[in-house]
């Protein structure tokens, strides 16, 4: 785990649960692609002879992203894909090591266009699907934007019921911040470590 010398942001606390999963060949999902820094996050840790798939709604993120990664010249361990993170099970080669969400908005661009209660569900069972035994999947939900509230109930939802057998699945807040704090998801399925 990357050593961290301060209070960490979610996006710091969800990139050190991924790490341990990632290897030489691993193959990850950056489920909410953005402006590119999970995904360049993920290539750069899935070694030379690993993958990442990103996605999103958005070709302003997905360009974002291209740029990122070509600029840091992984732009051979990337596919980056113009859809929806409820459909990454049929998108994407399984099994994978890790997938990541960050939900809500695409930052510094519109704000009414964000992740929703029923695709972001759909997205992480897609998701938990394609996961490989000691497979490690991190949700950031925001709470601060119209209908991050609902979105981040659907999360807490399924994520609570899946199975102990098959998931451990824990919760972590930024317990002294403000009410609209981002809540952190982080799944590991059941079986064999490669951490």
């Amino acid at each position: 785990m990357m050593p961290i010398s301060r209070p960490a942001s979610a996006v710091q606390w969800a990139r050190a649960f991924v790490l341990p999963a990632l290897g030489r060949v691993s193959r990850a999902v950056d489920a909410t692609a953005g402006n590119g820094h999970d995904t360049l996050f993920l290539a750069e840790n899935v070694g030379p002879g690993g993958h990442v798939y990103a996605l999103d709604i958005q070709e302003e993120a997905l360009e974002k992203t291209r740029a990122r990664i070509e600029a840091a010249g992984l732009k051979d361990r990337v596919t980056l894909l113009l859809r929806g993170h409820q459909d990454l099970d049929r998108l994407v080669e399984a099994p994978v090591d890790a997938v990541m969400f960050n939900l809500g908005y695409l930052p510094g661009s519109d704000r009414t266009v964000t992740t929703g209660p029923e695709t972001t569900r759909d997205g992480i069972s897609a998701a938990l699907r394609i996961l490989r035994p000691g497979g490690r999947l991190s949700v950031v939900a925001y709470t601060g934007h119209p209908g991050a509230r609902e979105e981040a109930v659907a999360v807490a939802g399924l994520m609570g019921g899946l199975d102990l057998k098959e998931f451990n699945v824990q919760k972590m807040v930024f317990w002294n911040s403000r009410g609209d704090s981002p809540e952190l998801y982080f799944a590991t399925r059941a079986g064999e470590d490669n951490g």
